[in-house]
């Protein structure tokens, strides 16, 4: 049988490195992946296009697909995961002094449905009492999923308006970045770590931002493309999980993604999985 290839946007991680450098060979399977910096921006291309034949994707960004019909199935291979407090900052010489001085206040995020903005949005309701809807989100770019129109509560950044400036200068009383940590700024919780372990001890996972998608023509037709991409992952180090060791974290993103206004309508950890090859456990 000769070698399918398809093609992918999977990103560059000491876990997938084997994998995209040609290492972990198959006789069944090639991927030709389209590199990304950072990987997220080929979310939009999978989401409204199916660009791609495999996908990484961002959990948030998958079950908001999800709800909205998108030909995509999941697999339970996780690239990303990270506590997420770290990435909520406040300006250094500002008022906010832990996640209690955020009741009401103007928080700014790159877009409402960030995966790292639903993770914390989530936390600072569950653990603090702070609603989304509670809030004045500022956003910056619309969601990879073009059905989805921000909540009242979320409004859209002016011309010239910057996520950066806006959280240095305190017109927001804190913003959402990345990993980095930028000069002029501090973290909201005093003690990050803490916070995350919290997080962890009340949930008993760490929050996942991006996993892997088939388109779901793949999946349907070719089922043991699927079963061989996962063994090349796993090959490579990937992170490996069966549908059941991910059901925490898929759960609680749908209830999340539900309360915060990112869906259409929740449905079922077992509705998330749909499409998967039942070889895939």
């Amino acid at each position: 049988m000769p070698v399918t290839t398809l093609r992918a946007a999977i990103g560059a991680y000491p876990e997938t490195a084997a994998l995209l450098e040609g290492r972990v060979g198959s006789d069944l399977l090639a991927l030709d992946n389209i590199r990304h910096t950072p990987p997220s921006k080929a979310f939009p291309a999978m989401v409204r296009q199916a660009a791609f034949q495999v996908s990484e994707m961002a959990i948030a960004t998958f079950l908001m697909a999800k709800a909205y019909g998108k030909p995509m199935v999941l697999l339970p291979v996780v690239l990303a995961e990270r506590a997420q407090e770290a990435a909520l900052l406040t300006a250094v010489d500002g008022p906010v002094r832990g996640p209690a001085d955020l009741a009401g206040a103007a928080i700014a995020v790159r877009a409402y449905s960030q995966t790292t903005g639903m993770w914390l949005r989530g936390s600072l309701a569950e653990f603090h009492g702070i609603r989304a809807d509670q809030q004045r989100w500022t956003t910056f770019e619309d969601a990879h999923v073009t059905e989805f129109t921000d909540p009242p509560w979320v409004t859209r950044a002016a011309p010239g308006q910057d996520l950066l400036a806006m959280t240095r200068s305190g017109e927001a009383a804190a913003g959402i970045f990345g990993n980095d940590l930028p000069s002029g700024l501090r973290t909201v919780f005093p003690d990050p770590e803490a916070a995350g372990e919290q997080f962890r001890q009340a949930h008993g996972f760490i929050p996942v931002n991006h996993l892997v998608v088939v388109r779901q023509d793949v999946a349907a037709e070719r089922p043991e493309l699927v079963v061989e991409l996962m063994r090349m992952l796993a090959a490579s180090g990937a992170r490996m999980h069966t549908r059941e060791t991910l059901r925490p974290a898929l759960a609680l993103a749908i209830r999340y993604c539900a309360e915060q206004g990112m869906m259409p309508r929740p449905f079922t950890v077992e509705e998330a999985w749909e499409g998967l090859p039942a070889a895939i456990r």
